[in-house]
């Protein structure tokens, strides 16, 4: 059958009509982010590409073309019988690699020649970047955001996945990041690179609607290593506030809870207090490391809270959001599952729609 080469645009109007995304790039490509749901086919592998491009370089294109098509001839039969023999008559594939030429090409004309219908994007995994590049410029800007504020384990977090939970629209960048945002914020599971953060933040707005309010925790311009899309940050600080309010023994429980992967690795805990010597100090870092190694949990946390995370946090909301000052406060005295609940219930109620698309501000007739 023919195949058909298309633009990003046209692919994305009709992602729904493909059995599979096939990125036909190497397993270190693959990894560092690809169009969503797509598997991993390599036409070359990351050895493959390495030597070919020496070839290539050091010796001739022609030469190179011979080896690359050896291992890509190879590489694509190994697919083909691991995958083939599930594979329909009806089965309709999309392919692409890089920009849309010999590595897709070759997986593509190979699939094409066996009877099935196969699409090709054009200018590839490129094309599709800068298009989500583009969009994360411009696509946040029909949502109206409600920010949730609140000094560190003021549970956040989990009141965003208890507005979920309640069908409230929700943009967990944490989640995304796999990170909670602070020098002890990282978690068991590496972070994405920043390309796949990207994609996964232009994903998710792409599933929300513009009509009904979308709930998120004010973040700085950084969550770990990732940066957040500026546009996106800006849209954040220019929006509406609720000041999440819990008390100080509440966080520290919350927090010892939440963190518990830090009191079972002292030491990378202890490396890790080293980052905030040049603002505390050597003395408060060295007795906080002393008080952690001797599982004096509770002080440690009640301290960090109180002589670094809470002064820095409130100075960057007052600097950084514009709507700070005027937040809705929202007092919660346990942040257990059911009073985050009740209260994700009570913000879904006092936000029922949408409040305006402009990143100006409220709109008046003229």
């Amino acid at each position: 059958m023919p195949l058909v080469r298309l633009p990003w645009p046209d692919v994305q109007a009709r992602m729904a009509r493909f059995s599979a995304v096939i990125d036909a790039r190497s397993e270190s490509e693959f990894a560092e982010d690809h169009l969503p749901g797509a598997v991993n086919w390599p036409t070359l592998n990351d050895a493959e590409r390495h030597r070919i491009g020496t070839l290539y370089k050091q010796v001739s294109a022609f030469e190179a073309r011979k080896q690359g098509a050896v291992c890509a001839a190879a590489n694509i039969a190994r697919h083909l019988e691991r995958e083939g023999p599930g594979l329909q008559r009806d089965w309709k594939p999309l392919v692409y690699c890089w920009r849309g030429g010999q590595r897709s090409g070759s997986l593509a004309l190979v699939l094409s020649q066996i009877g099935f219908e196969v699409t090709v994007l054009e200018q590839g995994y490129r094309g599709f970047r800068r298009h989500v590049l583009d969009a994360l410029t411009t696509s946040a800007q029909p949502f109206s955001l409600e920010v949730l504020c609140g000094t560190t384990g003021s549970g956040k977090s989990r009141l965003l996945e208890a507005l979920q939970a309640a069908g409230a629209q929700v943009l967990d960048l944490e989640a995304l990041a796999s990170h909670r945002g602070s020098v002890l914020g990282e978690l068991p599971q590496a972070q994405p690179s920043q390309k796949a953060f990207e994609t996964a933040v232009w994903q998710a707005l792409q599933h929300l609607d513009a009509s009904q309010p979308v709930w998120v925790e004010a973040e700085s311009r950084t969550i770990g290593r990732l940066r957040v899309p500026e546009a996106l940050t800006e849209r954040m600080r220019a929006s509406r506030c609720w000041r999440v309010e819990v008390p100080l023994a509440e966080r520290v429980r919350f927090l010892l809870r939440e963190y518990a992967h830090h009191c079972d690795a002292v030491d990378t805990f202890c490396s890790r207090l080293d980052a905030l010597r040049d603002i505390q100090g050597h003395q408060v870092i060295d007795a906080w490391q002393q008080a952690a190694r001797a599982g004096q949990w509770p002080q440690v946390v009640e301290e960090l809270l109180l002589r670094h995370y809470d002064p820095v946090y409130l100075k960057s909301m007052a600097r950084n959001f514009t709507q700070y000052a005027q937040a809705v406060p929202l007092s919660l005295h346990s942040l257990d599952a059911g009073p985050l609940a009740i209260a994700a219930s009570q913000l879904r109620h006092e936000c029922p729609t949408h409040r305006g698309p402009s990143l100006e501000g409220p709109q008046t007739d003229d």
